[in-house]
């Protein structure tokens, strides 16, 4: 019933949109930052190794730390609940996914209208002189345990990730204000709602007068207002709900 409910709020959304975190990709292969054992925080201090400032100082330590994770996601595969995000978006009823992740996951999956609110890691840019390197220059360097440097001028490499310290993309934050402000529907999957400001958009979509629905192993801050919240596997919860609302058995 809960399924049937949150289907029928879908199909009758005028600007729908998704926001995904960590969780999202867990189900892929790719490790989220908190989950007690296997996060990415679990054993280390984020601020000492994923910060600007740290970045600046250490570099080689950034990426002995990001190796392991570079090589996961280089290989990962989405699961069914990129495909059912994808499958929404073409069947006309989700008109944007504002995204935490930076694995590109999505895109693999077949969406369109990605927005990577904290970066990405197609590309990395110097330091010094800001020349812009695809990915392919770069990951090879970091796999064999070195620092990418930059061809021009010898500066370190760094990827188009949003550090600690860092400000998020403005072109993607604008973009994401405008499908925020548009939205009377936010559906919510796999993200804590920790970081800000990404987890106040639930908020903002609600203080309009849209509705929320979340899809999360975890509680979060916005279970109190949200018209549905499912907890347990969003890869199987999310394409449920997608067939549900697209009228698949």
């Amino acid at each position: 019933a809960q399924i049937e409910q949150a289907a029928s709020l879908l199909r009758s959304a005028r600007h729908a949109v998704a926001l995904t975190g960590a969780g999202h990709s867990t189900p892929s292969g790719v490790p989220d930052f908190r989950t007690p054992g296997s996060g990415m925080w679990e054993e280390v201090d984020p601020m000492e190794v994923a910060s600007l400032y740290s970045f600046r100082r250490q570099p080689k330590r950034f990426y002995e730390w990001v190796r392991p994770m570079v090589g996961v996601i280089t290989n990962a595969e989405p699961n069914p609940g990129h495909l059912a995000l994808a499958q929404l978006e073409a069947a006309g009823l989700l008109k944007a996914v504002i995204t935490q992740n930076i694995d590109g996951l999505h895109q693999k999956a077949g969406s369109h209208s990605v927005l990577e609110v904290h970066g990405h890691l197609r590309e990395a840019a110097c330091l010094d002189c800001y020349r812009v390197a695809p990915a392919s220059d770069v990951l090879e360097v970091v796999l064999e345990g070195g620092v990418p440097l930059c061809p021009e001028c010898g500066g370190v490499l760094k990827p188009n990730v949003v550090l600690f310290g860092e400000q998020l993309p403005a072109d993607v934050v604008i973009e994401t204000m405008e499908h925020v402000r548009k939205a009377d529907l936010m559906l919510v999957v796999g993200s804590s709602l920790l970081v800000m400001p990404v987890a106040h958009l639930p908020a903002l979509v609600y203080k309009d007068g849209g509705r929320v629905i979340i899809i999360n192993q975890q509680e979060t801050y916005a279970d109190e207002f949200a018209t549905h919240v499912f907890r347990g596997d969003l890869a199987e919860i999310l394409p449920r709900l997608v067939q549900t609302c697209l009228g698949e058995s």
